[in-house]
């Protein structure tokens, strides 16, 4: 049964296809893919832990390579933006059957805390509403306990299918129009 920490069925929730071992669904794959193949994250050391439709999360080692402040060793805000940006479009990947590609439209994200020295730095993310071409997605950095947030992250990510890419004629991106 595919479940979140909390042990919630995520896909039964949201009325998707209930994938009992997601390792082998072929969206997870493609998005476990998609996590793979970009460069930065692997730059940075992120690993992707878990993944389901609906929910994932990643862990990003800590690094003095991260450090955004010398003094303290607190690891730079903008590592903690990476990490809670992948994670939300890598769930919107695994969450979209036929997803081909995720652009992020719009991430907000409110830091709670400081991250501690030393310390992991795990995010969480949940879709948790799709349109037909938009997804809603909310995530979380956390060390150990969830309930000792770093920072919490809300999104929208636009997706398109091979479906819709299809149907759609290829866009001309060599000039355009102003506003």
């Amino acid at each position: 049964m595919a479940q979140n920490a909390l042990g919630i069925d995520l896909c039964r929730m949201r009325g998707l296809p209930h994938v009992s071992d997601s390792t082998h669904s072929p969206q997870i794959a493609r998005a476990r893919a998609a996590f793979e193949g970009i460069p930065h994250c692997q730059h940075i050391g992120m690993q992707l832990t878990e993944l389901m439709p609906g929910w994932g999360m990643i862990t990003l080692p800590y690094s003095p390579r991260l450090i955004g402040d010398p003094r303290s060793g607190v690891v730079h805000g903008g590592a903690i933006t990476a990490l809670l940006d992948t994670m939300c479009g890598v769930v919107v990947m695994a969450t979209i059957p036929d997803c081909q590609e995720v652009a992020t439209l719009d991430l907000r994200i409110d830091y709670l805390h400081p991250a501690t020295p030393g310390l992991d730095i795990r995010a969480s993310a949940e879709c948790f509403k799709v349109t037909r071409a938009i997804a809603f997605v909310r995530g979380v950095a956390f060390h150990e306990d969830k309930a000792a947030p770093i920072a919490h992250a809300i999104g929208t990510f636009v997706f398109a299918t091979a479906t819709a890419q299809a149907r759609q004629p290829a866009a001309d991106l060599s000039g355009g129009q102003p506003c």
